[in-house]
């Protein structure tokens, strides 16, 4: 099953975000057997974090919760509302 999970940038995302980076992209290696898709969302002008857009294959909902609580970014308090929702594939034009 597909899970899309959308994630709200803390105040503190960008001055938190360095010293946590590499935790978090080791995490998302580690995670490489449900991630399908993730990245930064940021704002128009491309400057600033406004949060991230992840899908991952999983077989529930408790186990789409489980990959956020274990992102070290997640853990370090720096998203400020997360939203995980069931999905379908539809298009897929990669």
């Amino acid at each position: 099953m597909l899970w899309a999970i959308s994630r709200v940038a803390a105040p503190n995302f960008a001055a938190m975000r360095e010293k946590g980076l590499q935790a978090h992209l080791d995490y998302l290696h580690s995670q490489k057997s449900i991630l399908v898709l993730s990245g930064a969302t940021v704002s128009d002008d491309g400057k600033a974090f406004t949060g991230a857009l992840l899908i991952v294959n999983v077989g529930s909902r408790a186990e789409a919760q489980a990959y956020v609580d274990g992102d070290p970014f997640t853990k370090a308090g720096m998203f400020t509302n997360v939203t995980i929702t069931r999905m379908r594939k539809g298009q897929w034009n990669p």
